[in-house]
């Protein structure tokens, strides 16, 4: 049975500093197979069909960046709005937030350092997110974790099992993401994601099922796996 909703917008979180990259420029503008990698990102929900608008919140500092690097040699034709990052991501979200059309009940909150999101996996957060409220995207964990204490002495090692690495796109219904955004203003509460203020709030929020090449450029040595990942889904595209 097909899942009916009306515009579902789609917030690219584009507004650090890049700081752990150790560059001169935002990493959001560095080049992945002669592309910026934010153009990469831009591009996945550009070309995904249930997205009908595009709000880019970017760096007050890069708006000569974006527009050389982005606007005018792409044209995209989604984008609609582009807001000003604030003192912190869960701020630049929230900018964001009132960039949105009012005709949208849908709302997807991606990183744009992430470029190999895939349109299926858009789609499916949509779908989930407008049935349940809530769909936050990860990878079930690998490794063993530890919990340690600031001694550095492990105090307790969960259950692999039940744990999962969190990607973005996170994506909600626009009711529960503003409530979950203007709550945690009032209260004062820090995130370190979206769905962890509709946690709060005591919404429940499905997980779906990402991919571990949907990874988040933050160093240097990610831009190299970067570069092998996407050297290898262009050739497995030929």
């Amino acid at each position: 049975m097909s899942i009916k909703y009306n515009k579902v917008s789609a917030i690219i979180v584009a507004a650090g500093t890049g700081s752990r990259m150790k560059s001169r420029i935002n990493k959001q503008y560095l080049l992945l197979n002669g592309k910026p990698v934010l153009a990469h990102t831009i591009e996945a929900f550009e070309k995904s069909n249930c997205i009908s608008e595009i709000i880019v919140v970017i760096n007050k500092n890069d708006n000569d960046f974006f527009m050389d690097l982005i606007l005018k040699p792409y044209n995209y034709k989604k984008i609609t709005a582009i807001a000003e990052g604030g003192k912190d991501r869960q701020e630049s979200v929230f900018n964001g937030l009132c960039r949105v059309s009012p005709e949208s009940d849908i709302i997807v909150v991606h990183d744009g350092a992430r470029p190999f999101v895939t349109t299926d996996i858009i789609k499916t957060s949509v779908d989930v997110a407008a049935k349940d409220g809530a769909a936050c995207v990860g990878v079930p964990v690998k490794d063993t974790i530890k919990k340690v204490n600031r001694e550095l002495k492990v105090e307790h090692t969960p259950d692999r099992s039940a744990l999962w690495a969190i990607q973005t796109p996170q994506t909600f219904r626009r009711s529960i993401l503003m409530e979950a955004h203007n709550s945690a203003a009032n209260s004062g509460f820090r995130g370190t994601d979206d769905s962890v203020l509709a946690e709060r709030l005591g919404y429940g929020v499905r997980m779906v099922m990402g991919s571990y090449t949907n990874i988040k450029i933050t160093t240097a040595e990610d831009l190299v796996f970067a570069e092998n990942i996407l050297k290898n889904f262009l050739q497995s595209s030929d």
